[in-house]
């Protein structure tokens, strides 16, 4: 979706976090949630706490993440964040922060940065080459403010789990034979959940999310999934979406048909080229 890792804001371009003093918070909103088992079904999502709570789209407490959880709640557009210590928490926040990937944003620097690294032969760009790295990375990759991860070993575990039934799956910036940056994602049909990203290198992040934005369009996904707002995701071209509309786009869109194949081609970006060709839209 979600610093230089999650989601792209809370999780996907800055990685998802619970803010400093929020804690307290949630725990006061789960004395108001409904908690479930691992049988009984998510809430409607229309009971999550509004914008005036103390943890505003939060929806249930409880359950275990197994792939069945996962695959149920991301059809409905909900999505699990949690810290140590907590039980499972899932959220659905109104409005969502979206990336349509038509209107990525690709900056003058960024379009050059994009140029050197394609023209490289040492730079390659990789689909679930190690995605176990790359899941670590996010997790473990310090961030400036933030004390601890949403990403705790049970998240983990459930993901590295989800990925090897092929529901996640990472884009990796390689450098010199070597992992510079990356992020994972959640993919059912045609929709795209940006969940993580992480940078060892500069911009090698946003190579990655280029990367991603290039194989959506060559496939004919409109939009990943953002999470939460953030300056940073704006300036990318994401935009906030109301819950209504975003959950009927994630039904159609996760009734497609699945990706045959994550593998990605040099030629995919002639679909960033395409959008660095706009006039008067994607420069900064």
């Amino acid at each position: 979706m979600h610093a230089v890792n999650r989601a792209w804001g809370s999780r996907f371009t800055v990685r998802r976090r619970i803010p400093r003093g929020a804690a307290a918070a949630i725990v006061r909103a789960m004395q108001m949630l409904n908690w479930i088992g691992d049988d009984d079904p998510l809430p409607d999502t229309r009971l999550a706490l509004g914008p005036d709570s103390a943890a505003p789209g939060l929806l249930a407490a409880g359950g275990s993440l197994t792939p069945q959880r996962l695959e149920q709640a991301y059809r409905r557009g909900v999505f699990p964040w949690f810290s140590k210590g907590q039980p499972v928490l899932w959220w659905s926040p109104d409005p969502r922060m979206v990336l349509p990937v038509a209107q990525f944003k690709v900056s003058k620097s960024l379009a050059k940065t994009l140029r050197r690294f394609a023209a490289d032969p040492a730079c390659e760009l990789r689909i679930d080459s190690d995605f176990a790295a790359v899941i670590d990375a996010c997790s473990r990759t310090p961030r400036r403010g933030q004390v601890g991860t949403w990403i705790v070993p049970a998240m983990v575990a459930a993901y590295r789990d989800w990925h090897r039934r092929g529901r996640v799956h990472s884009v990796e910036t390689w450098i010199g034979g070597r992992l510079a940056g990356g992020l994972y994602c959640v993919a059912i049909g045609r929709m795209v959940f940006g969940e993580s990203m992480f940078t060892w290198g500069r911009d090698s992040s946003k190579i990655a999310l280029a990367g991603l934005v290039a194989f959506c369009r060559a496939h004919g996904v409109a939009l990943i999934d953002c999470q939460q707002n953030t300056a940073h995701l704006a300036s990318l071209g994401a935009r906030e979406m109301r819950r209504s509309p975003f959950e009927r786009h994630v039904s159609l869109a996760s009734g497609e048909p699945d990706i045959a194949q994550w593998t990605y081609d040099s030629s995919m970006w002639l679909q960033l080229e395409a959008l660095q060709r706009a006039p008067g839209r994607n420069r900064a």
